[in-house]
């Protein structure tokens, strides 16, 4: 056969690549650069990023029925598969004693989802139908897998941005929020010390704490039963002390199984077609928002819980109260010692940011619950 007839076959991938290929091939290239170079929550961000260079290389059928991610997107993202195996190990790293012994931090991680909500009515103003908003909203929280299962139930249409926002953003912690709490607070608040004697948290009560808590959340918000059974399932998991080797799996392969896969999905999902849009833009715009919107209430609870406690308690662990766990206490204990090197709140903040990863399990769950009932 003559070469020139092969010449098409062979240069089809080019034939059919266009400028949005090239400028989301890019955009993979400066995600893997960040989880690289920057260390961005690099398990995160290095298989999105070289998720979305395979999505666009045109004709290789992975993402077409039955290519490699349209199998992975149906048996793990469009039935909430990978997110809830993620929540398994990340239950199985948190320890809530230090939210057992100050019970009274649950109310920083109530205030730290304000900014979920005030994001939905805005998102609805923009022209967004609600069950969109309310995805858009969830972004906030800075939870990837409650992101990636409220927007795969609700508006599935919406998971790519919706997905590589919350986890982008995730990584950015370090970056977006000191200014904020900067901002919002006073050098005086920020050197505020605060005693640790913690309340003895028995072992009965952490082996009850998640077994209560799922039947609770269960009884009162259905909808958010899946993601929180499975983070408390995992919890379990650790504070039982009898299933190690389960623990110890669920902490270590399940869940790095589950986030390779779940990253690769996600990135291939960063098409040019259902990427390139202003719709895209909104919502990156949007969920930075309502981060800052959380952000900022969360410290502003604090502040008020400081000056009802007689400037006992540092504003700084108001930011924590956010659901990226463990990062977000780490950087309001950072900024406290920032300014006094012997000021040691890393405990407070933990509680704080422990109490934000179930605050934002429920709050996706009563976003589901009233969405599904208006709609």
């Amino acid at each position: 056969m003559d070469f020139s007839e092969l010449l098409p076959e062979l240069t089809q991938g080019l034939t059919n690549f266009t400028a949005g290929n090239a400028l989301m091939i890019l955009a993979g290239g400066i995600l893997i650069a960040l989880a690289v170079l920057k260390e961005y929550e690099p398990v995160l961000l290095l298989p999105i990023g070289f998720g979305a260079i395979l999505a666009n290389i045109p004709l290789t059928g992975m993402t077409e029925s039955g290519g490699l991610f349209n199998v992975l997107y149906n048996a793990g993202i469009r039935n909430e598969l990978f997110p809830l195996l993620i929540f398994v190990g990340v239950g199985a790293m948190i320890d809530f004693s230090p939210l057992l012994s100050q019970p009274r931090l649950v109310l920083l991680g109530a205030a730290g989802q304000f900014g979920i909500f005030g994001t939905l009515i805005l998102a609805t103003l923009l022209g967004f139908p609600l069950n969109e908003a309310a995805s858009i909203g969830v972004i906030g929280a800075i939870d990837g897998p409650t992101s990636i299962y409220v927007a795969s139930k609700l508006a599935p249409e919406l998971l790519a941005p919706i997905a590589v926002a919350a986890y982008s953003y995730m990584s950015l912690v370090p970056i977006i929020q000191p200014p904020v709490m900067r901002l919002l607070t006073t050098r005086e608040e920020r050197m505020i010390r605060m005693e640790y004697a913690p309340r003895p948290v028995s072992r009965r009560a952490l082996v009850l704490f998640p077994i209560v808590v799922t039947l609770v959340v269960g009884l009162l918000v259905p909808d958010a039963t899946p993601l929180i059974s499975m983070l408390m399932l995992g919890n379990l998991l650790r504070e039982s002390q009898v299933v190690d080797r389960l623990r110890r799996s669920a902490e270590n392969e399940i869940i790095n199984v589950a986030t390779l896969f779940l990253g690769l999905t996600v990135g291939s999902t960063m098409t040019a077609d259902s990427f390139l849009n202003l719709d895209t833009i909104q919502i990156l715009i949007l969920g930075l928002l309502a981060f800052v919107l959380d952000t900022a209430a969360g410290l502003l609870f604090g502040k008020l819980m400081s000056a009802l406690s007689g400037g006992k308690i540092n504003p700084l662990i108001g930011a924590a109260g956010i659901s990226a766990f463990p990062m977000a206490g780490r950087l309001a204990a950072q900024v406290a010692q920032d300014e006094d090197f012997d000021n040691f709140i890393l405990m407070h903040a933990m509680g704080a940011n422990t109490a934000g990863q179930l605050g934002s399990v429920m709050a996706g769950g009563v976003l589901l619950a009233l969405v599904t009932a208006i709609l």
